[in-house]
């Protein structure tokens, strides 16, 4: 996959796609999907910045096949909504990339489920709405859905005795969580879909270090982290359109393999061009990725088809 780039993109006609989150990645995710002909939904909770992703879209390409729906992955009667209104207006989803995150605010805040953030956010969110469209992915063709991690995910600890960082909060500790979660769960759905044949593949990626807005967004401009992204954002971060790469790698490419992980290949995969992404060893155990999805369908109360998964170890 040497030097893999969006003009490696197959033809995406036909295909229907949904992206969590209207900036940065997810918007660089939904350029090249319609560029390569794909109907893209970008989905998230600002209106406003969804109509001027969209506008941005249609106004470089007229003939892109792009519209916003609402979606606010901290509210879970917002997550079954709009899982809801796919399944009233489309018989099927091809893509579904889970890409909308929340960064280290420096203040623990609660979703409006009572959840702390970055984990109702980054992953029960996603792991509610994966399981809301799932009867679509189903019936899509060719299906994927790929999770957003982050190179974070290496110092992760999924914390089950303080899940909810009530406890105890450490911003970027509690951001680590989540993207664990996430490759957890993205290696946990695809060996359900394995064993229970549902012809899905579930693939993982990560940014390496990108310009986006997760840091302002998150810990705030003026924080140490923003400071560093204002002033050393140009030489340490790769462009989001570089950093959306292993995504949509994971999200096009014909090798792109079920239960792969993809991230930038340079500077300890912190940029670059996508390959295959080292997998942090907790992401491995197939004991705390049961355990989690059993603690999230409890904490979400969506529930996934039975399935019964073997017990070794995912390679």
């Amino acid at each position: 996959m040497a030097q893999w780039t969006t003009q490696d993109i197959p033809n995406q006609q036909g295909r229907l796609v949904v992206v969590t989150g209207t900036g940065g990645l997810g918007y660089e995710d939904a350029v090249a999907l319609t560029r390569a002909g794909a109907d893209v939904i970008i989905a998230g909770r600002n209106p406003a910045k969804g109509v001027e992703a969209v506008g941005k879209i249609r106004a470089e390409n007229p003939r892109a096949s792009v519209r916003f729906e609402v979606l606010d992955l901290a509210n879970l009667a917002s997550v079954a909504a709009f899982g809801q209104r796919m399944q009233v207006e489309h018989p099927r989803l091809d893509l579904l990339i889970n890409n909308a995150a929340v960064m280290a605010p420096p203040q623990r805040q609660v979703t409006a489920d009572g959840f702390e953030l970055q984990f109702g956010t980054n992953y029960l969110g996603h792991f509610a709405l994966t399981a809301h469209l799932l009867p679509l992915l189903r019936r899509g063709h060719n299906p994927r859905v790929v999770n957003v991690a982050s190179i974070a995910a290496n110092n992760g600890v999924i914390r089950f005795d303080d899940v909810q960082a009530e406890h105890s909060y450490s911003p970027m500790a509690v951001y680590g969580q989540s993207k664990l979660a996430n490759l957890l769960f993205s290696f946990e759905l695809q060996r359900r879909s394995d064993a229970a044949g549902w012809t899905l593949l579930s693939i993982a990626a990560h940014p390496g270090i990108s310009r986006t807005e997760l840091i302002p967004n998150g810990a705030g401009s003026n924080s140490r982290s923003g400071l560093l992204r204002r002033f050393l954002g140009p030489l340490l971060f790769q462009p989001a359109a570089q950093g959306a790469l292993p995504t949509l790698y994971a999200a096009t490419a014909p090798e792109a393999k079920g239960g792969g992980y993809y991230g930038p290949n340079s500077l300890g995969e912190t940029r670059g061009f996508p390959k295959a992404a080292n997998i942090p060893a907790p992401a491995l155990d197939v004991n705390v990725a049961a355990r989690l999805w059993t603690v999230s369908e409890e904490l979400t109360g969506v529930t996934y088809p039975e399935v019964t998964v073997r017990t070794e170890m995912h390679s």
